[in-house]
């Protein structure tokens, strides 16, 4: 069983600390000095990296009449009113699209039109406090077709005194129509000193050998930080090293202990980051090939400059084409509740083919 270490950031309407991207906020802090605040903006960049904590941050300084402080100008004390209400989700004039629960209690695979719709008769709504509204999108791209059309006409005649704060991990994936009518804010991954420094603070307890893997897993995202330590992402990893340092003559039976701990309830949600952790892999091993460099490779964990050995030569299309593919394969996987054990197995075996041609 892969240890793991129980942590998590608290939820981004509950967070008052924002690490990193100043710029981005003093963008927001200005734009509302300005008196010339676009309707809509779409907050984009990685996954975990705090753009849902920004969204909010700046929902509560508009919600609060612009009562800001801190480095940023945007920062509101937890014990504010406005704070409160919209961590205990009871601000009236604050409506979230999010996915919501299915007719089988489980959350919904994207957004869906009604969750669109509640937010457009909320602004139908005169405002509570007689001032701004805000609706927060979270993620946009998770909206299907019918969700984003009934948001853009929202978008195309916006109400007075309403801000649209579109959140979005991959913008690419926002319909052109909704992107257009957006101020587009890209937030970057943190730099290598600040995640670290969250890391030791928040993450005390583990060995700093750990969180240094954990560091440059996460690439910058504290979110994928706490996901990782929360499924023994480390531990994970060095696994899979090891299996794939085995290529072509693949080790069964390491494959099926792995393959056994993505039983239970958490089965799902450990796939979910061997998924992740399998296409990082991949992904920094082709990009190392491309470049030469696979020689050089600095190792993560120990056997992994062995494991992306196995480009040395070899047709880097035919990994990518494998890289593409098995992106593919988990994403379907994870949308029709596959059986996680057996979608690792098939992982293996197609890297497993791709090492042997």
């Amino acid at each position: 069983m892969v240890e793991s270490a129980t942590f998590a950031w608290p939820a981004p309407r509950e967070n008052p600390h924002l690490v990193g991207h100043r710029g981005a906020a003093a963008t927001l802090a200005d734009a509302w000095r300005s008196g010339r605040l676009a309707h809509a903006w779409l907050i984009a960049g990685p996954r975990g990296i705090g753009k849902a904590t920004l969204a909010y941050r700046f929902a509560r300084f508009v919600l609060g009449g612009g009562e800001g402080g801190g480095d940023d100008g945007l920062a509101m004390p937890a014990e504010h009113s406005v704070f409160q209400r919209i961590a205990a989700r009871g601000h009236g004039d604050l409506a979230v699209v999010e996915r919501g629960i299915g007719d089988r209690g489980r959350l919904r695979a994207e957004i869906v039109v009604d969750d669109v719709r509640a937010a457009n008769a909320f602004l139908a709504l005169t405002p509570g406090q007689g001032g701004w509204r805000v609706v927060i999108v979270d993620a946009a791209e998770e909206m299907n077709r019918n969700a984003a059309n009934a948001l853009l006409k929202r978008l195309e005649e916006p109400p007075g005194r309403v801000l649209f704060l579109l959140v979005s991990h991959a913008p690419s994936r926002v319909p052109a129509t909704l992107r257009s009518r957006c101020r587009a804010l890209t937030l970057a991954p943190l730099p290598a000193p600040a995640l670290d420094g969250l890391l030791a603070e928040a993450m005390a307890e583990l060995p700093a050998a750990e969180r240094r893997v954990l560091g440059l897993l996460a690439e910058g995202s504290p979110g994928r930080a706490a996901a990782l330590a929360g499924q023994g992402g480390v531990q994970l990893y060095r696994q899979l090293v090891g299996l794939v340092g085995t290529l072509p003559a693949l080790d069964a039976r390491p494959l099926h202990d792995l393959a056994d701990g993505l039983s239970g309830r958490d089965g799902v949600d450990r796939l979910r980051t061997l998924a992740e952790l399998i296409l990082w892999w991949l992904g920094r091993s082709i990009r190392a090939a491309a470049r030469g460099e696979l020689a050089n490779l600095e190792e993560v964990v120990p056997g992994e400059r062995a494991s992306a050995a196995l480009l040395e030569g070899a047709a880097l299309d035919r990994w990518v084409g494998v890289w593409e593919n098995l992106g593919r394969s988990f994403a379907e996987a994870d949308g029709l509740n596959l059986e996680p054990r057996q979608v690792l197995i098939g992982a293996f075996t197609a890297l497993q083919e791709a090492a042997r041609a």
